[in-house]
C-alpha cells in the first residue's frame, strides 16, 4: 500500500513539474524508506521564512547549477517561475549577470556563491541578510542551498545523471553558467 501511494506521489510530481522521476522510482523499488529521507530534504528544501522569494531562488539556483546544468536546473527554474520571479532575474542568475539582477536577488545570488565555495565573504553577506531580513531568512536560504544540492547528487549518484542542457526561462533558452567567465 504504501509504495502504492509513493508512487501516485511521484508521478503527481512528474506530471506537475514535467520532470523525470526514473531515480526516485529505481530508489522506491529497492528502499521505501530511502525515498521517505529523500521526502525529508525536499522538507527541509521548503523552509522558507522571511526571505524574500528572488533571494531565495537566487540562492536556490545558484546551489543546484553547482551540481546540475540540466534538468534539476531545469525543475528550479519552473518552481521558481511558479512562485512569481520575474524571468530576467532568472535568466540574470543562470548567465550570471549580476547587472541585471535586483539588490535582493543579487544578494541572494552572491551569498551562496561565497557560501558554496566555502569564501569568507559569507561572513558579511551572512550578516546582511539577518540585518535585512532576520535570521530565519539565513536559516532559509542555508536550507535551500543545501537541500538544492542534495537531489542531482543523488541523481548522478545512482546513475541518472543528463549531460548540460540548455535550460528554458518563459519559453526562451537560456545557457547555463557554472563559473564566472
Amino acid at each position: 500500500m504504501m509504495r502504492w501511494l509513493m508512487r501516485r506521489r511521484i508521478g503527481a510530481f512528474e506530471r506537475q513539474y514535467d520532470y523525470d522521476m526514473s531515480y526516485v522510482r529505481d530508489m522506491l523499488a529497492v528502499s521505501p524508506h530511502a525515498v521517505r529521507l529523500l521526502g525529508a530534504v525536499r522538507a527541509l528544501g521548503q523552509y522558507r521564512r522571511d526571505v524574500p522569494t528572488e533571494a531565495y531562488f537566487a540562492a536556490t539556483l545558484v546551489a543546484v547549477r553547482w551540481e546540475d546544468c540540466g534538468p534539476c536546473t531545469q525543475l528550479v527554474v519552473t518552481m521558481a517561475e511558479r512562485a512569481g520571479v520575474a524571468p530576467a532575474l532568472l535568466r540574470a542568475v543562470l548567465t550570471r549577470d549580476e547587472r541585471a539582477m535586483t539588490e535582493t536577488t543579487r544578494l541572494g545570488f552572491r551569498f551562496a556563491e561565497v557560501v558554496l565555495a566555502h569564501e569568507p565573504a559569507a561572513d558579511a553577506l551572512r550578516d546582511e541578510i539577518a540585518a535585512r531580513w532576520g535570521r530565519n531568512a539565513v536559516i532559509s536560504l542555508a536550507f535551500g542551498i543545501a537541500a538544492a544540492r542534495v537531489f542531482p547528487t543523488v541523481k548522478y549518484a545512482l546513475g541518472h545523471g543528463k549531460a548540460c542542457t540548455r535550460v528554458t526561462v518563459a519559453g526562451a533558452t537560456v545557457p547555463v553558467l557554472r563559473e564566472a567567465a
